[in-house]
């Protein structure tokens, strides 16, 4: 017999993985047949118990996951085991606790499977749904499995549609600060409390204009704008979606700047609005700056310059300097600008300077060209300190408002439409790189702000610009205005004023942030519920239409082309269904039944998961996208919560601009329009870290399996040829991943629970090492041995009052552990919990209450093997739901600590005091310990320095 069959045979009841194994799939069983995590709604189809209902609630959530095809692998359940430990602590606290999962099931990945295997993407994700659920199962997640979907299910997407749909449907009302229905904005028109844009009557309107009117209102609207085209995807991506090297954050292809007709929403309306209620979220502060940097809000003013010859036209810029108007000595349009064409004459005017031209023959060749070579860079490349500024005249003029110059008009690539208004006066004096492109281009230096740097205000000797918020104002007066001799501030607010009172300006805010592009090129997404008629109006359809599915398609990859070709255009896959496409409707407002043409774009990834914690809490409603009753339950404002919201959100840092402020913004509009009572989606974000694991790469830099890789004499060998070893991410393309499947097999569920726990404070990444994972298998089997005897399988604990010392070290970890848990600083909580198990596993025999509160106080975190134990101890409840521990203060206070006694800093006694002892009493103590007094050596005494009850230091005479 085996050494491993004999130690089997001695102990056949030993916690092993085999047994592990069964005692998971036994307790999963159990909770799934019971209802065990079932979360009770205070109304509606989910309510349950209203003793459940009465009791403190918690929602605890975590991002939705991708059901990719590869499967989790042991770095993607860290924060939904946190979510989970967190949730199970809350219910044996008293809570009545929502904690779910869905599938954020559309996207790019399903769909580029189809193309490459024509695999409808429902059947894959379908699959990678189930294969993702069982791997879930499988590590004892306490989810209420009722509420769980998928943004792929009609029944869901009918309200992604649905909210769409109340978002076209509204606009923003400045004077109220709110999303309000569109119909009371065609009311101010059609009443004339609102002025038309021509200031003709709203009747006198055709559908087409009013149409168009509204449309610059809708939060929701199509419109034709510079996007980001990538030919490569064939399909547009919105500003978050590229990455700083001007390439697709998916597939690595080039990104070009185009003007197409597409979706937006309006979140620049909220702007304010997404920056003040961040002060009300207990969010990471980093989140926090990110959200505010993206936003980007700026103070300035908007300035209006005539256009010479184009008495219809005029460019408008933001600056945050309105004080420097008067050194504005040329303006610079972004090459994408709507203005551009417009005002580009047919010949050079007189005087144009040859560096101004680029060489080429007429202004509009200059301007075509010098297009195509900005848009082959991205905004990154565009905005980055270069040597050589690069730019062309387009042969117009325009008037500085100030003081009647004339100043050139140029497109540059360091102009981005994306920021302001897609133009810049240039005030070559005050910043470097107006300053570089007036050196490159002979353009004129007007110094308007007094330099302090003693280099004069002679321009044409100057070597760089000279801004300062500390120097006077000169050189800047002009018709009813001057600056001269005033601050900086003083001086913009001066400007401002005129410019008002001239109606050529105004001071205002000026946001970074731009409208969400919402269109996709793509099949595997939502459709949108709208169609256009005859002539081009989009048109909502009625609810009673919804959900709009996807239609089946015989090729579900939009056209792609060349990856560095700028000039092409979008073709999606639902254009070529065209049954589908054209169709015959009634749509309910009169009109009867018309021809119409659907839209075929659908909306992008980020939109199933902009509401989906509203979904979470009433997902059978087939009525209304949440029932107030409900929502104000779980998610109303609170106290400590005035926005309302999740009480515990865990994810990824990645996610703090798209998917966060997108979810933000649509709150706010459900809010406003009185569909929600919470203004947030997230109270309370937590960002855990990241599980890493080593890359091992050979002389041709390709990944190698990791675990074929050997160790010699610190260096690192596959198939005999040395590698290299790099920390990074874990995944199948870096041949480093390690799933939970195997550690289950292996360990046992728990352990795996345990040891990602262990590893490390949450919020940090940290390194994946198999290696250690058996030192929580070993703590289970501790846990396991101090209650049932491996031989027998029988209960060994004794129903004895255990010792003072085993009644400290238990209360004390209670203490310990209820605080952890709060703060979720599980791994501290493990090592209190394997303080208190080792203290018991030396003691002769094991109390009950010490051994019932240990597996209470694991439960959170292995509850497989505490179910079991609980059973095993007598208990006919499980254990999801008992009481936690509660520390007896009297025997978590130390009975004594050591004061250390010292005598011209140096130690001298150390003595064994109460806690509470006073200041007096210890001085006492401290002056009468036989080695002070040998110190002191009858020296007198300058100074005693007592700090109760840890430290006396004695200065003597």
């Amino acid at each position: 017999m085996s050494e491993t069959n004999a130690a089997e045979a001695a102990a056949p009841h030993r916690y092993t993985a085999a047994l592990a194994a069964d005692i998971e799939a036994r307790w999963q069983d159990f909770w799934d047949a019971q209802g065990t995590y079932d979360a009770s709604n205070p109304s509606g189809e989910l309510a349950g118990d209203p003793e459940a209902v009465a009791r403190p609630k918690k929602f605890v959530m975590d991002m939705f996951p991708y059901p990719s095809g590869a499967g989790l692998h042991v770095g993607h359940p860290l924060g939904y085991i946190a979510t989970d430990v967190y949730a199970r602590y809350h219910r044996m606290t008293g809570h009545n606790v929502l904690h779910t999962l869905g599938f954020d099931a559309f996207g790019l990945p399903a769909e580029q499977y189809a193309v490459q295997t024509g695999t409808h993407p429902r059947v894959s994700t379908e699959a990678n749904i189930e294969n993702m659920r069982r791997q879930l199962r499988r590590l004892g997640l306490g989810h209420d499995p009722r509420r769980s979907f998928a943004t792929i299910d009609p029944d869901y997407y009918k309200w992604t549609q649905w909210i769409f749909l109340q978002i076209f449907n509204s606009w923003y009302d400045q004077e109220a600060d709110k999303a309000r229905p569109i119909a009371t904005l065609v009311e101010q028109f059609a009443s004339g409390e609102r002025a038309t844009p021509d200031g003709r009557p709203w009747a006198e309107l055709t559908a087409v204009e009013r149409a168009d009117v509204l449309s610059g209102y809708r939060l929701a609207y199509a419109s034709d704008a510079p996007v980001n085209w990538c030919p490569g995807l064939g399909t547009v991506l919105a500003n978050e979606e590229v990455t700083a090297e001007g390439r697709s954050e998916r597939g690595n292809f080039p990104v070009f700047k185009a003007n197409l007709r597409q979706w937006n929403m309006r979140i620049t309306a909220y702007a304010d609005r997404l920056l003040d209620d961040l002060e009300a979220l207990d969010w990471p502060e980093a989140i926090k700056l990110q959200q505010r940097n993206w936003i980007g809000r700026s103070e300035g003013a908007r300035v209006d310059f005539p256009v010479a010859d184009h008495p219809d036209a005029k460019i408008t810029i933001f600056t945050t300097r309105q004080d420097t108007l008067f050194g504005a000595t040329y303006m610079v349009l972004a090459p994408e600008h709507g203005l551009v064409d417009a005002i580009v004459p047919a010949a050079w005017p007189e005087g144009t300077h040859d560096v101004w031209t680029g060489g080429h023959s007429t202004p509009a060749e200059a301007v075509a060209a010098y297009r195509k070579q900005a848009a082959a860079k991205s905004d990154v490349e565009r905005q980055a300190e270069v040597k050589d500024k690069t730019g062309v005249f387009i042969g117009a003029y325009a008037t500085n408002p100030v003081n009647g110059d004339r100043i050139p008009v140029f497109i540059a690539d360091y102009v981005l439409m994306g920021y302001g208004t897609g133009a810049i006066m240039a005030v070559p004096a005050g910043d470097q790189r107006d300053f570089e492109f007036a050196r490159a281009f002979e353009l004129p230096i007007r110094c308007i702000v007094e330099p302090t740097d003693g280099r004069g205000t002679d321009t044409t000797t100057w070597v760089d610009a000279f801004g300062s918020y500390d120097a006077k104002i000169i050189n800047s007066a002009g018709e009813g205005i001057s600056l001269d001799g005033l601050g900086v501030v003083e001086a913009k607010a001066r400007m401002a004023e005129w410019l008002t009172a001239r109606g050529i300006g105004e001071g205002t805010v000026n946001f970074r942030l731009r409208d969400w592009l919402f269109s996709r090129q793509r099949y595997w997404g939502e459709p949108f519920p709208i169609v256009y008629d005859e002539d081009g109006v989009a048109h909502p359809l009625p609810e009673s239409m919804l959900p709009l599915e996807l239609p089946e398609v015989e090729d579900y990859s939009p056209r792609t082309f060349d990856p560095d070709d700028a000039d092409t255009s979008p073709e999606t896959p639902l254009s070529r269904n065209e049954d589908w496409v054209h169709v015959e409707l009634d749509l309910g407002d009169g009109a009867g039944p018309k021809r119409y043409r659907r839209e075929t774009n659908t909306m992008p990834n980020w939109a199933g998961s902009c509401w989906y914690e509203l979904r979470y809490l009433d997902p059978h409603n087939a009525e209304r996208l949440v029932d107030p009753d409900i929502e104000q339950y779980w998610m109303g404002p609170r106290e400590g919560q005035p926005t309302g919201g999740v009480d515990l959100y865990v994810g990824g840092a990645e996610h703090a601009v798209l998917h966060l402020l997108y979810a933000r913004f649509w709150s706010k509009v459900l809010y406003d329009l009185g569909h929600i009572s919470s203004a947030e989606p997230f109270h309370k974000l937590y960002n855990q870290g990241m599980i890493q694991a080593y890359v091992y790469r050979d002389s041709r830099g390709i990944a190698v399996p990791a675990a074929e890789v050997e160790e010699r004499d610190g260096a690192y060998y596959y198939q005999g040829e040395k590698v290299t070893r790099l920390l990074g991410k874990m995944g199948k393309s870096l041949k480093n991943a390690v799933t939970p499947d195997e550690i289950c097999a292996e360990y046992g569920a728990d352990t795996l629970r345990l040891y990602e726990m262990a590893m490390g404070p949450l919020d940090v990444s940290r390194p994946w090492d198999t290696r250690a994972v058996v030192g929580q298998y070993r703590l289970l089997q501790r846990l396991w041995r101090n209650a049932v005897d491996e031989a027998s399988g029988e209960v060994t604990v004794v129903d004895a009052e255990p010792d003072e010392a085993t009644l400290r070290a238990l209360h004390k970890a209670i203490d310990g552990v209820r605080q952890d848990m709060v703060n979720l600083r599980f791994n501290t909580a493990i090592a209190k919990i394997t303080e208190l198990n080792n203290h018991v596993t030396k003691a002769p025999e094991v109390p009950r209450q010490v051994a019932e509160a240990l597996v209470l106080l694991i439960a959170p975190l292995a509850p497989h093997i505490a179910e079991e134990l609980w059973r095993k101890l007598g208990h006919d409840t499980s254990v999801v739901h008992e009481p936690f521990p509660v520390a007896d203060p009297a025997y978590v206070i130390d009975e004594t600590v050591t004061c250390v006694v010292q005598v011209k800093g140096k130690v001298k006694a150390r003595l064994e005091v109460a806690p509470s002892v006073s200041e007096e009493e210890l001085e006492k103590l401290a002056l009468g310990d036989p080695a002070v007094v040998a110190a002191l050596n009858g020296a007198g005494i300058r100074k005693v320095i007592v700090r109760a009850p840890k430290l006396v230091n004695i200065v003597p005479a």
